[in-house]
């Protein structure tokens, strides 16, 4: 895939959808309060248009704050928040009515009342497959409402997205959001996606930039004379991966954008592709096998 065939403007269509999705999104897991406002905004400057939260992250409304007072409109900006967490709905009821309220808190908090979000996630599959048909169901209605444009679901893996059949209205998600870097591939999970047309996102690109340090990325960094994590981003992309790279520091936020006027070559890939660890090689080891 050379580098003419992506370009930061890009946008991936969704199965099943009218929406599309920006090629490239901005995280902020662990980035809180007013450090969360002028990141997002950061980042919003910097041409990014799709910024991805959680309910557990307790950024929402920092997240919303952002893209209230950034000068970009709210509807060219991709928003994304994923529900479910066992930790963020600690003491909230479990019946239909409770799941659906807290999956409308969500999207309020991030949205306001009368607002929407672009993509709508299962944040964990957890244990109980009686609790993700719920979380489901009432996703389907937030989208049916149009409070959520699209659907889907972050680290489930095959079996989960194939029991899915079982309870999901419309079928398949529209996107699956997993671990992956060189280190952690997940080649099972992301070959049934792409069979079955699921978007597949990439959190934690960078393995959390406990890897940037790697022989083999210093070495292809000095090659293409560019930063370590810039190569990381790019073969995410190359990969057919939408990357979500995080930080809060200007310079970064600018330089993890700027991966579109290069390329990296087949074997370049083919290097990176063969330092896959499996499971082993996960940040969030709970959440591969």
């Amino acid at each position: 895939m050379g580098s003419q065939a992506l370009t930061l403007i890009d946008r991936l269509a969704l199965v099943n959808s009218t929406t599309s999705i920006p090629r490239i999104g901005f995280g902020v897991y662990k980035i809180r309060g007013p450090a969360c406002t002028a990141a997002v905004i950061e980042a919003l400057s910097a041409g990014y248009r799709h910024i991805d939260s959680a309910a557990l992250y307790r950024n929402e409304q920092h997240v919303r704050t952002a893209v209230e007072q950034s000068s970009v409109d709210r509807k060219d900006v991709f928003l994304t928040t994923k529900v479910g967490s066992p930790t963020a709905r600690k003491n909230r009821a479990n019946d239909e009515d409770g799941v659906y309220r807290e999956v409308v808190d969500s999207v309020d908090r991030i949205a306001g009342e009368d607002g929407y979000v672009d993509l709508l996630l299962i944040h964990v599959p957890g244990p109980s497959r009686a609790h993700r048909e719920k979380l489901w169901a009432a996703m389907e209605r937030l989208r049916n409402e149009g409070r959520a444009k699209s659907i889907g679901v972050s680290n489930f893996r095959v079996r989960h997205l194939e029991e899915m059949r079982g309870y999901a209205a419309a079928w398949p998600p529209n996107v699956n959001q997993i671990e992956l870097h060189p280190w952690c591939q997940q080649r099972d999970v992301v070959a049934y996606c792409q069979t079955h047309g699921i978007l597949v996102e990439a959190y934690s690109p960078l393995a959390t930039g406990t890897r940037l340090d790697d022989p083999t990325v210093q070495s292809l960094a000095t090659k293409k004379e560019k930063a370590p994590a810039q190569i990381l981003i790019r073969y995410a992309l190359q990969k057919g991966w939408v990357p979500l790279p995080k930080s809060v520091q200007p310079d970064r936020i600018h330089e993890n954008l700027d991966v579109f006027n290069f390329e990296l070559d087949q074997d370049d890939m083919e290097t990176l592709d063969a330092l896959d660890e499996g499971s082993k090689g996960a940040v969030f080891k709970m959440n591969v096998d």
